[in-house]
């Protein structure tokens, strides 16, 4: 339920509809409540004083209508706006990143508060009557009306600006950098260790021929594994005494029929639907940020391929992708990983991670690529040995440092395969030395 959840949080935010309802909603209720004020209460003095509006019906009719039209204008033309920033964000930064547009709070608000304000006109312009004997004019409600006016020309000047910022290049990276670190910080807490047991979980009695044996639970459908619940499955599992392995993991691609579950021993499911099982697993069209911290890698690491295509060649676009890479790994290897194995509160083993994420798989995640395109490019091999130099320090780990000194190698062959200048050479051969620790090594 946790995940389904958070998948319907996931899709509602980078939607467009989602914010902008919410607050024709509310705009509604204020327009109610605005009007019965206006009907059950005396307002003399705070017209004396001016501080509401005190002119006529025609008066109102006239602002209310004037706002009304203005407000869809402006949102029309915000709206062409925003779609020329969507066309050109597919083009610079991939169609994959307008996930990222779409779900800016800012443009979300900017396009309620239009709609809002435009609603709220036409419903309180209703209310006005200029009859003799119920000539009824809302006072308070059209001066919430000219707020709400005053209030939308401050967000446009604001769109404008937000428009022009969100289209550069460091600001978008920064933006799909924070939303993966929100990933890693949901996904990787500080107590992600605490459902280990104490004992080896090598020694535990795993049957070899546990897929043989296991009831299969597959796929209905083919897409990306979104999100899996991992509580209800880890409640299922203590509940009917089973070992759940699972073959797969959030971000992969699955076909129809594929196995998502294999479930030990089968004697113990007759009580249990298989249905309740498969409704763990949430698949769609696309993959999120919702249990998948390497599609928010490949979004960075897809920005720096474009920027080092023959038809944009923007390095330094690239360069500032390997620094917010380098500093979300930076973030991850600080973190311990969960382990492969998930056990009940009486330390039965229930749950086993057939492919766990690893350490040496999203840096190869986000440095093989990237290497691949840029081969003729030292500039970029010169940011990512430095990268590497400083992701040395952020762990002890023989085999995360073997992976880095890995790449640090891969790097470096691929420039030496270069027709380097000899300070473009010693350059490289100096950054290499600290990213594998040799210049500490040796005198």
């Amino acid at each position: 339920m946790h995940a389904r959840l958070l998948k319907f949080w996931e899709e509602a935010r980078n939607s467009y509809w989602f914010v902008p309802g919410l607050m024709v909603v509310v705009t509604i209720l204020l327009s109610v409540l605005t009007v019965s004020l206006d009907s059950y209460y005396q307002i003399e003095v705070l017209r004396r004083l001016g501080f509401i509006w005190s002119g006529g019906a025609e008066g109102a009719r006239g602002i209310l209508q004037t706002v009304a039209g203005s407000m869809i204008t402006v949102a029309g033309v915000t709206f062409s706006i925003t779609m020329v920033a969507l066309s050109f964000a597919s083009s610079q930064f991939g169609s994959r990143l307008l996930r990222n547009f779409m779900a800016d709070t800012g443009n979300q608000i900017v396009l309620g508060t239009f709609v809002a304000t435009f609603i709220y006109c036409l419903l309180i312009l209703r209310t006005v009557r200029s009859n003799s004997d119920t000539e009824f004019v809302p006072y308070i409600s059209v001066t919430i009306g000219l707020l709400l006016a005053l209030a939308s020309l401050i967000v446009l000047i604001y769109f404008f600006h937000h428009m022009a910022l969100s289209m550069q290049a460091p600001y978008v990276i920064g933006q799909v950098a924070a939303d993966l670190f929100k990933t890693i910080e949901r996904l990787f807490p500080s107590d992600a260790g605490a459902r280990r047991a104490p004992q080896d979980p090598q020694e535990e009695s795993i049957p070899p021929d546990l897929e043989d044996q296991a009831t299969t639970i597959r796929s209905e459908s083919n897409g990306y594994l979104q999100a899996v619940d991992w509580e209800e499955l880890m409640s299922i599992a203590s509940d009917n005494n089973l070992i759940i392995k699972l073959p797969v993991r959030p971000g992969d691609f699955v076909i129809d029929g594929q196995a998502l579950a294999y479930v030990w021993p089968n004697d113990r499911l007759e009580h249990e639907p298989t249905g309740r099982l498969q409704n763990n697993f949430i698949i769609g069209k696309q993959r999120t940020h919702t249990q998948d911290v390497e599609f928010g890698i490949e979004q960075l690491v897809e920005v720096a391929e474009r920027s080092l295509s023959t038809g944009i060649n923007a390095t330094y676009t690239a360069i500032t992708c390997i620094d917010w890479l380098g500093a979300a790994l930076a973030d991850l290897l600080r973190r311990d990983f969960p382990s492969p194995y998930r056990y009940d509160r009486h330390g039965k083993l229930r749950v086993v991670f057939d492919r766990p994420l690893s350490p040496n798989g999203v840096i190869d995640a986000a440095f093989n690529q990237i290497r691949q395109s840029a081969r003729d490019n030292i500039a970029v091999h010169i940011r990512m040995l430095e990268r590497i130099a400083v992701l040395r320090e952020m762990t002890d780990d023989p085999k995360t440092l073997h992976a880095l000194e890995r790449h640090a190698k891969m790097i470096r062959e691929d420039s030496a395969s270069q027709a380097l200048q000899p300070e473009d050479e010693k350059q490289v051969d100096q950054r290499y030395q600290q990213a594998t620790g040799r210049d500490r090594r040796e005198p």
